[in-house]
């Protein structure tokens, strides 16, 4: 077994010991591919990001002409999306249920791969998403002296100004969902970059990768509580391409939101008998940083004062106690917040602003088209947005019952705190009224980290692959591209079988760890043979 993790591609030389070659790295050729589709992904979304408008790129000679030509770019992507996802499969399919044991990569072996595959992303110009472009708009309406949860980027800036034109129009007169935590940060970036969209993108991204850095530091932690190998958990909770794709190239707010939650929850994991525990109180107020963000990290409060009860017991004076001490902290914090940029409490009204678009993620979105057409067929007429409002409401009620009961199991020991906070997670997104393939993150990073999910691995992987390749790159569906999306699509397939192609061609013959690893196993010669 022990062999067949050495690259025995070639003998020995005559007068050298065996010891003298050394192991090949397992991830080598995958790390190579993925670190291709990267750098397609780049270079293409020269073309096919989510520019800004007007794009800075036109009129540049070399770096401009990926926008120049936009289906070629859009199929370059493609290709390179399609690489990356295939060779985190390739690594993942290595892995052990263990973990990142040989004859899989180790740990440092991951952690370089990632970090790889990480910087032409955060290099290049957004992609799958415009909501950094929101972002600014945003802080900029209160850095102007505006309430911009009240106030939408068109209102307050003019449809002309330029951090308003890179927008889609559906958002143009929302206010902002977003906690003022957030909004605050990006009114010192606004200070910094003024109109300077480029700049602006970029310094969001910062805040991004601050945010993916808060996750690699806490994910490991919380494995490690869980008793479950640490690279297993970063090569799922971090290198994940919904990770990479929505996170790091997309910019969304919840790397900062998950990653203040995760190290709230290790930090506050870390306390000890006394219930005014420092360590307690402050990872209560990374977690309700995290929510100061974006709502939903709240709930990790919940699992962890039930934790701190469990410890002392699990009574209900213990229960009350640790709920009353996250209450005061929870409240203190929003009114300093509150206080602190000008905001009041605003953004509670603000919260159901995603929830005008209609999720064909969301089961209780799902659920309320359907009912909606009932209606139709059956001559009652178009009561769509009311059926939509009954099975959203009771979306929401399931995923409270369903928290409940996870609280509940982890007062009484029956469920660790980081299953029960991911799973009340994936029960709020998925029954909620808005589902994006970001928003599953949520639950799915912290349950990178738990007991069951070695078991899982698999389908973990097969359905991040998935959703990894459902938002185009563009960021927007196919309106006003009908022809030009499917035509790249298709070339982007093309080009991607024909370097698979090549990719086995070159493989055939060759043994290791990450060739029994393929798809399909190119056959080569035993390693006893090889050696004679």
């Amino acid at each position: 077994m022990v062999a067949r993790e050495l690259d025995a591609a070639r003998a020995p030389l005559p007068g050298e010991a065996p010891h003298d070659v050394p192991p090949r790295d397992p991830s080598r050729v995958a790390r190579r591919l993925g670190l291709t589709g990267a750098l397609l992904m780049g270079i293409g979304a020269l073309g096919s990001g989510a520019l800004p408008v007007p794009n800075p790129l036109f009129g540049l000679r070399l770096i401009g002409l990926p926008s120049r030509n936009v289906t070629i770019a859009i199929a370059i992507t493609y290709t390179g999306i399609g690489l990356l996802v295939l060779s985190w499969l390739w690594v993942g399919k290595m892995l052990r249920e263990n973990g990142a044991v040989a004859p899989a990569p180790n740990r440092a072996q991951l952690a370089r791969t990632a970090v790889l595959w990480a910087i032409p992303l955060a290099a290049a110009p957004p992609m799958f998403s415009r909501d950094v472009y929101s972002y600014l708009a945003q802080s900029a309406i209160l850095a102007r002296g505006f309430d911009p949860y009240v106030l939408g980027p068109a209102e307050a800036l003019g449809v002309d100004d330029p951090l308003t034109r890179s927008i889609p129009t559906i958002w143009r007169d929302t206010p902002a969902p977003y906690g003022p935590l957030f909004l605050g940060m990006g009114r010192v970036i606004t200070a910094i970059s003024g109109n300077d969209v480029v700049l602006g993108i970029f310094a969001h991204r910062a805040l991004a990768l601050a945010g993916v850095g808060l996750i690699v530091w806490a994910l490991p932690r919380l494995a490690h509580r869980c008793g479950l190998d640490t690279g297993l958990a970063l090569w799922l909770g971090v290198a994940n391409p919904l990770v990479l794709f929505h996170l790091v190239s997309g910019i969304h707010n919840e790397a900062l939101m998950v990653g203040l939650m995760l190290a709230g929850m290790e930090v506050g994991l870390r306390t000890g008998s006394r219930l005014l525990d420092a360590r307690f109180l402050g990872g209560a107020l990374l977690i309700v940083a995290g929510s100061a963000i974006k709502l939903p990290a709240l709930l990790a409060l919940g699992f962890l004062g039930m934790e701190w009860a469990r410890r002392r017991g699990g009574r209900f004076g213990h229960v009350a106690a640790a709920a009353g001490v996250l209450g005061l902290v929870t409240a203190a914090s929003y009114v300093v917040l509150a206080l602190a940029t000008g905001t009041g409490v605003g953004w509670a009204t603000t919260l159901d602003t995603p929830g005008l678009i209609r999720s064909w993620m969301s089961v209780s979105t799902d659920l309320g088209l359907v009912g909606g057409q009932v209606g139709i067929l059956g001559g009652l007429g178009d009561h769509t947005d009311s059926v939509l409002e009954i099975t959203r409401g009771l979306g929401l009620l399931a995923s409270a019952v369903l928290v409940g009961m996870l609280l509940l199991a982890t007062v009484r020991g029956r469920l660790d705190p980081i299953t029960g906070m991911g799973a009340g997670l994936g029960a709020v997104v998925l029954l909620g009224p808005i589902v994006h393939p970001w928003y599953l993150l949520w639950a799915a990073i912290p349950l990178a980290a738990t007991k069951g999910l070695p078991r899982y691995r698999r389908a973990a992987l097969a359905a991040s692959a998935v959703l990894a390749l459902v938002v185009p790159p563009t960021g927007a569906d196919f309106s006003f591209r009908a022809y030009q999306l499917p035509m790249a699509i298709v070339a982007g397939i093309l080009i991607f079988v024909l370097v698979l192609v090549l990719q086995y061609r070159r493989l055939a013959g060759q043994i290791g760890a990450d060739i029994d690893a393929l798809p399909v196993r190119v056959p080569g010669p035993e390693p006893d043979k090889v050696a004679q």
